[in-house]
């Protein structure tokens, strides 16, 4: 069945299922929906232009140039889709961007502008892998649909946003796609995928009572594979320290193909993440993929810690975002940045490495992947 033809209503209000628009007693899942991986075919790369003083106390408009080089990087391949709050909002990013052209000796902005879409979807932060759109697309039909988890900003503590909790369905709205609410908390940080039927999490974030304290990890799991169409799910333990989002899976393990992970292993017994990283890494020999085959493991260093202000960043290599031509990696100024750089274009052959200064960026306790989300191609 065909979900377009579903009377939509935008204005209606939210509920807990697509059940509530008369269509079949079917999962996303059994209706052959999917969350395709990240390194497959992008249609484009969605943001919410950063303009929270809080979340970089002191350094908000020291962000704007590697977010930008972030932005035209991926504007030179494809397409980028910025929320912003309003025009203001949206000729000062325009001009922003075009300074840090010059700053970078960038020749064609025209060109790479025609790539950027700004969209007046107001947020509250900037944190678009977490409130953004999950896009599910089906196998068969092709057919593009969002789902809108609940965002509590993890676990209530940067009220308020609402206005982040809404993006999904103002998307779906723009887009003209039909939108799904499991009333139930879930960020996009939180969940990486193989785009097969593997799903990678943590149970220090999904279980966390600050999320969804009424449900078990088996309830929890079921949601997991009604929504994003998967089959096999994989629990890691913590996040790495400094981690605000209680252990996001983005900041330790990432897929770069259907059988293959990066994770990030820290050498320094003395260090804080060894035990952490040492103990998933353990878990993450011990499992085996939908196909019962063992993962390919590559070690990704850390870095050295990053600390401001007496705090302890989530500085981690693995928060790189994987674009259609480019994969964006954060780097710290630190002495394992271009070991780095080197494992991951190994592990991405075909794609350039680009490594862009996050030491800044870092301070707001996120880097590139927490920043944007990715729409597939259908």
């Amino acid at each position: 069945m065909s979900l377009k033809k579903t009377n939509f209503n935008y204005n209606s209000p939210r509920v807990t299922d697509y059940r509530t628009f008369g269509l079949p007693e079917l999962t996303l899942n059994e209706l052959g929906f999917h969350f395709p991986a990240e390194f497959e075919k992008q249609e484009a790369m969605w943001l919410s232009w950063p303009h929270k003083e809080a979340s970089w106390p002191g350094k908000l408009a020291l962000i704007y140039n590697s977010y930008s080089e972030f932005v035209l990087q991926v504007a030179a391949h494809q397409k980028v889709c910025i929320n912003v709050l309003d025009e203001k909002m949206k000729e000062s990013a325009i001009q922003i961007l075009k300074h840090a052209s010059y700053a970078q000796n960038i020749s064609n902005l025209s060109m790479l502008m025609q790539n950027v879409s700004f969209f007046l979807h107001p947020t509250n932060d900037a944190w678009c892998r977490d409130h953004g759109p999950a896009f599910v697309v089906n196998r068969t039909t092709q057919e593009k649909v969002i789902i809108d988890w609940g965002y509590n900003a993890w676990g209530d503590k940067y009220p308020p946003y609402d206005l982040d909790d809404n993006i999904p369905t103002l998307i779906g709205k723009t887009l003209q796609l039909p939108v799904f609410y499991p009333k139930i908390v879930m960020e996009g940080g939180s969940v990486e995928f193989n785009g097969k039927g593997t799903l990678l999490t943590t149970t220090a974030c999904l279980l966390n009572k600050n999320r969804n304290p009424h449900l078990t990890q088996f309830e929890i799991e079921k949601y997991l594979i009604d929504y994003y169409g998967v089959s096999n799910i994989l629990w890691l333990g913590d996040g790495i320290i400094g981690d605000d989002t209680d252990g996001h899976i983005d900041d330790i393990t990432r897929f770069v193909n259907s059988d293959t992970v990066l994770t990030v292993v820290e050498t320094n017994k003395s260090d804080e993440n060894y035990t952490i990283l040492k103990n998933n890494l353990k878990k993450l020999s011990s499992f085996r993929l939908e196909t019962g085959k063992q993962l390919n493991i590559i070690e990704l260093p850390m870095p050295s810690p990053v600390i401001y202000e007496d705090q302890i960043l989530p500085a981690s290599y693995a928060n790189f975002y994987i674009a259609n031509e480019k994969v964006i990696v954060p780097t710290f100024r630190d002495k394992n940045d271009d070991k780095a750089l080197s494992i991951i274009q190994d592990s991405f052959p075909d794609k350039t490495i680009v490594g862009i200064d996050s030491v800044d960026i870092i301070w707001g306790l996120g880097s590139f992947h927490c920043l944007s989300q990715q729409e597939p191609t259908v």
